[in-house]
């Protein structure tokens, strides 16, 4: 492998007007720069990038925490941050939090440890004390998806309260009134928020919400198979059971087949967190989509802003209602002779 002394011999210039050229700095002369270009194209020479980071304190590389890898939402989120750090001249280091506050805080721990530039969290909770303590230190840092409450950093996230209200509605002229939500873990801002939209969007139709018709669970499906499992147990079971993110709502499908039922026969499904597989699902599941990849991008923008110098701001997108056929809704073939 080359290194900058032989590209500075290659090139007839000194190592310093090679370590000049390869930080742009303009002082060198436009032949030196050529001659020192063609001379590391020649030799395949690559920077050395820690040797960089020592040098300009800047190592063009970003953290991101996800909380579940396993999530298809998160998944996609990750490839649109990836993608848009790589177009803006930057690499990302993920750590997955599997949705465990010790993970998420040693993954972290560890990012900061290799001097990274700036941080994306989605964080597993609201009370991250390494959080708080890295935002106060100044920390280049914007959560997304999820936020924490009194930390003042960016945040990139989609208001779901809306479509919710769309799902609700769409629900009630379907003629459903017994309607219960699996929802994600209070301690998450997007936990709390979509069980408080379920209520508000059920009150405007003059529905209750019964204590029994609310499932905690966790974000990860065997919580939504748990839950479902109760609601089924009921005397009165409810007529849809609302998943607060995908994985939950594909434990929920698994709870209904395996007594033998059917959706939406026997009883209605909806999710938040649209997915791919819900198109292939029999019947094809209606959900709520983020907008995961403009949220991803923006995530990454907002997180350079801070870096380089410009001011950070937040951004809010909306999510939206994709109508399928797991509540109940007419088959295309239904709609088109109605």
């Amino acid at each position: 492998m080359a290194s900058i002394k032989d590209v500075a011999a290659e090139a007839g210039v000194s190592v310093a007007t090679v370590s000049r050229v390869l930080n742009e700095h303009p002082s060198v002369s436009a032949d030196a720069r050529t001659r020192v270009l063609a001379a590391v194209e020649a030799l395949g020479y690559r920077p050395n990038a820690v040797a960089r980071s020592l040098r300009t304190d800047q190592t063009r590389t970003l953290g991101l925490v996800i909380s579940d890898v396993l999530n298809p939402y998160f998944t996609e989120l990750a490839r649109s941050v990836e993608e848009e750090a790589r177009a803006l001249g930057y690499s990302v280091i993920i750590g997955n939090a599997d949705e465990r506050p010790e993970l998420q805080d040693h993954h972290v721990r560890t990012l900061l440890d290799r001097r990274i530039d700036g941080l994306l969290v989605s964080p597993t909770d609201g009370g991250s004390p390494l959080m708080l303590d890295a935002a106060r230190a100044g920390t280049p840092m914007v959560f997304v998806d999820r936020w924490i409450p009194g930390v003042d950093v960016p945040v990139v996230r989609a208001d779901g309260r809306a479509a919710v209200r769309d799902l609700v509605a769409h629900l009630h002229e379907l003629g459903h009134r017994r309607l219960a939500i699996i929802a994600g873990p209070a301690a998450t801002t997007t936990g709390s928020e979509r069980v408080e939209a379920f209520r508000a969007a059920l009150a405007e139709c003059g529905i209750p919400l019964p204590d029994a018709y609310i499932g905690q669970g966790d974000f990860q499906a065997e919580s939504g198979r748990r839950v479902t499992e109760r609601f089924l147990d009921l005397p009165e079971p409810p007529e849809v059971v609302f998943a607060a993110d995908n994985l939950m709502a594909l434990g929920a499908l698994d709870a209904v087949r395996a007594r033998g039922m059917r959706v939406p026969d026997d009883i209605a499904l909806a999710a938040f967190d649209d997915i791919p597989w819900f198109v292939h699902t029999d019947p094809p599941i209606t959900a709520i989509a983020q907008p995961t990849g403009d949220l991803g991008r923006a995530a990454v923008r907002a997180l350079v802003d801070r870096i380089e110098g410009r001011p950070p701001e937040s951004v809010t997108l909306p999510a939206r209602l994709v109508v399928r056929r797991s509540c109940g809704e007419p088959s295309p073939a239904q709609r088109s002779t109605s």
